[in-house]
């Protein structure tokens, strides 16, 4: 009689890496507050003082070493890590570039290993633009309009976590199925 298998658990894939220095929980939420309030600190840093351009640089460091700290394969850090200060830049012209928020969403898929299947989400960041940009149009409400495509990016987000943890559940299946039959048809 086959052994009984154990029931289906999933992991986070970048929670089964080993880390050099840290633990995964502590960088993962330090990094995605990092990245979060340097991102923020550059979108305030638009206007013309000194304590504005002290905040565009220092939340620019502060994003990237966000990137820098997350748990993932290096190289798929610096292709999000790059863009994403881009875009944060980019950000200070206003509400009607928030599509480019895409971008670090992207990055956000790549450093969180997601399968490709999850990357059709990236619509509803880009969806969510569009419909958000005309709601604030100037530079003055820029702070509910990140708010709002933050919200959009995290249900984003989470759509893809169920994406890849469906896949995987599939793949778990098809994997015990094949077993079970070769269990069973051998003497």
């Amino acid at each position: 009689m086959p052994e009984p298998l154990e029931p289906f658990r999933w992991r986070e894939p970048t929670s089964t890496l080993r880390l050099r220095w840290g633990g995964y929980h502590t960088r993962m939420l330090g990094g995605l507050l990092l990245i979060v309030g340097g991102g923020l600190a550059v979108a305030g840093g638009a206007a013309s003082s000194p304590f504005a351009n002290f905040l565009l640089y220092a939340g620019s460091i502060a994003h990237i070493t966000g990137w820098s700290v997350l748990p993932s394969a290096g190289w798929r850090r610096v292709w999000a890590l790059v863009p994403s200060t881009a875009v944060m830049w980019a950000l200070l012209a206003g509400p009607g570039w928030l599509w480019i928020l895409v971008f670090p969403y992207l990055g956000w898929l790549l450093v969180r290993h997601r399968p490709i299947a999850a990357y059709p989400t990236l619509l509803f960041v880009i969806v969510g633009a569009v419909l958000v940009a005309p709601l604030f149009p100037s530079y003055d409400l820029m702070l509910p309009a990140l708010g709002t495509m933050g919200a959009i990016m995290l249900l984003s987000a989470l759509a893809a976590r169920a994406v890849h943890v469906a896949q995987a559940r599939s793949r778990d299946v098809r994997r015990r199925r094949k077993l079970r039959n070769s269990s069973t048809s051998s003497p």
